[in-house]
């Protein structure tokens, strides 16, 4: 038996600490290393720099980027919904500070990758805690670059993902250290991480509580017998408190200084009366459950990422909004083989990290304290890819115990006892490398696109000098953040509001003719000042249907198409209207193509093709769409539709668009062809006479829209009011 645990166990090593040290320096390097490929790869591509500088390349970053400006900058204003009080602007502002020297666009292109990096130190500091800090270093190789966490951590990718695994994982460490050394200040440290973790990410929160619970399974398992464990368990619950993160901080070093002077000359006393410590225990476990557990049990049964109901109900006034979620591809379902290939990089990977978790969960139990972290990594399969990330770490754990078996199996079968354990270390290092390498080739060919190329970004720079900070800009929540950080105006909606509440109006307002969308956007702004300075919460379209004593909502949309009276608003309103637009207006239509009172989906069509081939009379666009001009008709599939408008329009070299639109028929479905950017559309009459259509497209204003800045890539229009 003692030989069966030294052969699946790990011998000492010498001068432990300098090692350990030396396997952080390369690990860390190593994954800096590999991000610095896309740095090399897309760094010197004219339309991802702007003032010579590589954008980010995540839409989010754009939000904590902004908060940490307005810091820098004393101020922001009213209603502006910038992040100035979170962890993660404040913590990007101080560095901006004692970093002068660092443009800011520079600081936040590079922190993630920086930072993200950090992982490689808890790893191999559990691998250390496991018996062996070169498992440590080889999981930490793979945890560095592994699909996901690579995504997540890239340069570029500046958001709060860059410590949402650096932080739990680091507070798991601490409590494996706490075990094994039977010392406070570990749990204390563990604490201290787990309060500021669920400050840095709220959701955080959820591995925090499944820490805790972990950490009393297994004191209940395996370490009931000692009394200190107890008292080691109750720094756990304090991160999970419902109390302000201030009180949390407070709590812990007071029962640190209890723990010092006072509860540890009580332990053998306590021992020797187990009666009052199952009472105790029993006590804290109540306590624990009637305000953490339950409550928190109901917050995750009802979770949207469960639950994933098509439509959202505003409750009372029994309004029906298209939900978010539907949308959102980091939310969605994944197939089996995009989960294994993002947690490990490969199904070979995948499979011997899952084995090697389990055969180093038996062999060393306080492992199971990760089980938190594993468990919502594979929560994927209902949550979504967002989730893989979670199990990264400890997946890369078991390969390198598989990796370090096999050198060992190899060792012992093939070499001589007498030839060094060196190579054990050289064949379980290229094993790791073989599962490693499809990580680096995926980075490697990981070629991701800034948020927004430099000629957008130019005309919000041109936005910034023309529009007030108080002005509003009407757009999908997808540009959101950018516009915020780049032109300094205020949004409708954006990466994090974007409920289907407020993104009605903004759907509407996009998709519809010119007269009700003006009228919507108008009503919107006002309601948006109005509900912030009067401190309401109901939603806006409610509202509007108050301020118009009605009661019915679809009566209320038919008036905007009417000249109604509309309240005086102080705010300029403009529309963004990129190119990009193109590929997400199906998208953006279903948040207000269902009918308020019922819940039910209404359906438009709307296809676009950028290339196309000419067949004598034919235009063939592909997906089985044909346009037959001699017949004047669309062959969709097997169905043959009658060709309702055709248009073209063209951008001469002044700038100007021509257009010419000739009606074939009655009915049908219309073609546009933008000759200048060689993409054909063909739309029913609903996206055919809709505003992003109309301003984009046409130029068509209306009267009730002024062309603001107008280029190939990105129209602004001011609303007149």
């Amino acid at each position: 038996m003692e030989s069966f645990k030294k052969f699946f166990g790990f011998e000492d090593e010498n001068n432990l600490n300098k090692l350990t040290i030396l396997y952080l320096i390369i690990a860390y390097i190593f994954s800096i290393a590999v991000r610095y490929i896309y740095i090399q790869k897309v760094g010197s591509i004219p339309t991802f720099l702007w003032q010579h500088h590589l954008m980010i390349n995540n839409n989010d970053g754009y939000y904590w980027a902004e908060g940490a400006r307005d810091i820098l900058a004393g101020f922001h204003q009213a209603n502006d919904l910038s992040p100035i009080d979170t962890p993660a602007t404040l913590f990007t502002a101080y560095l901006a500070k004692i970093l002068p020297f660092i443009p800011f666009d520079v600081l936040i292109e590079y922190l993630p990758g920086f930072i993200g990096s950090l992982i490689v130190i808890p790893v191999i500091l559990i691998g250390r805690i496991l018996g062996s800090t070169w498992l440590g270093f080889l999981a930490a190789l793979l945890s560095g670059i592994a699909w996901s966490y690579y995504h997540r951590t890239m340069f570029g990718y500046y958001d709060t993902d860059m410590l949402v695994i650096v932080l739990p994982v680091s507070a798991i460490a601490m409590i494996m250290y706490g075990f094994e050394k039977k010392q406070k200040f570990y749990f204390f440290f563990a604490t201290l991480i787990e309060i500021f973790m669920s400050q840095w990410h709220g959701g955080l929160f959820n591995i925090a509580n499944g820490l805790f619970i972990m950490s009393f399974i297994y004191i209940i398992i395996l370490k009931r017998g000692a009394i200190n464990n107890y008292l080691f368990l109750l720094y756990l619950i304090i991160p999970v408190l419902p109390v302000s993160c201030i009180a949390k901080y407070t709590i812990a070093l007071i029962y640190l200084l209890m723990h010092q002077f006072i509860l540890e000359n009580k332990v053998k006393h306590l021992q020797q009366k187990p009666k009052i410590v199952w009472s105790f225990l029993t006590f804290v476990v109540i306590i624990y459950l009637s305000i953490v557990g339950l409550p928190w049990l109901n917050d995750i049964l009802h979770s949207s990422y469960f639950t994933r109901a098509v439509t959202n109900t505003v409750k009372g006034d029994k309004l029906h909004y298209f939900s978010v979620v539907n949308t959102v591809r980091e939310a969605g379902h994944i197939s089996y083989d995009t989960i294994a290939h993002r947690i490990s990089g490969s199904w070979i990977g995948f499979i011997l990290g899952v084995l090697g978790y389990f055969f180093l969960m038996i062999r060393y139990p306080i492992l199971m304290i990760s089980l938190p972290m594993v468990a919502l990594g594979f929560f994927t399969i209902k949550g979504g890819l967002r989730f893989t990330i979670f199990a990264v770490p400890f997946m890369a754990l078991g390969d390198a115990y598989i990796a370090y078996l096999i050198g060992k199996v190899t060792h012992k079968a093939f070499l001589k006892d007498t030839i060094s354990k060196g190579y054990t270390y050289f064949i379980s290092f290229v094993i790791m490398a073989a599962i490693i390498y499809p990580n680096y080739k995926h980075v490697y060919r990981y070629l991701v696109p800034t948020v927004f190329n430099k000629y957008e970004v130019a005309t919000l720079d041109k936005l910034k000098h023309i529009a007030g900070r108080n002005d509003y800009v009407m757009t999908w929540w997808d540009y959101g953040y950018p516009i915020r950080y780049y032109a300094d105006v205020k949004t409708f909606i954006d990466g994090g509001k974007h409920s289907g509440d407020v993104n009605y109006p903004v759907s509407f307002a996009l998709t519809r003719n010119l007269k009700s969308s003006r009228n919507m956007a108008i009503l919107d702004a006002y309601f948006n000042e109005y509900n912030y300075k009067h401190n309401k919460s109901s939603d806006y379209l409610k509202s509007m249907l108050d301020k118009y004593h009605t009661k019915d909502p679809n009566d209320f949309l038919a008036l905007l198409s009417t000249d109604i009276k509309l309240p005086s608003i102080k705010e300029d309103i403009y529309y963004f209207l990129p190119l990009r637009m193109f590929n997400i207006l199906p998208t953006i239509a279903l948040f207000s193509n269902i009918d308020l009172k019922t819940g039910k989906e209404q359906r438009h069509f709307f296809f676009q093709a950028n290339s196309f081939k000419k067949a004598g009379n034919n235009i063939l666009l592909g997906n089985g769409v044909k346009i037959l001009l001699n017949k004047k008709v669309i062959l969709v599939g097997n169905q043959i539709v009658p060709i309702h408008y055709f248009a073209i329009t063209e951008i001469l070299k002044n700038g100007k668009t021509i257009k010419k639109i000739d009606k074939f028929s009655n009915r049908g479905l219309n073609i546009i062809y933008m000759k200048s950017y060689r993409k054909w559309l063909i739309l029913d009459d609903f996206f055919f006479d809709s505003t992003f259509v109309q301003l984009f497209v046409f130029e068509n204003t209306g009267g009730l829209f002024k062309p603001v800045i107008i280029n190939p890539y990105v129209k602004i229009y001011k609303v007149s009011k």
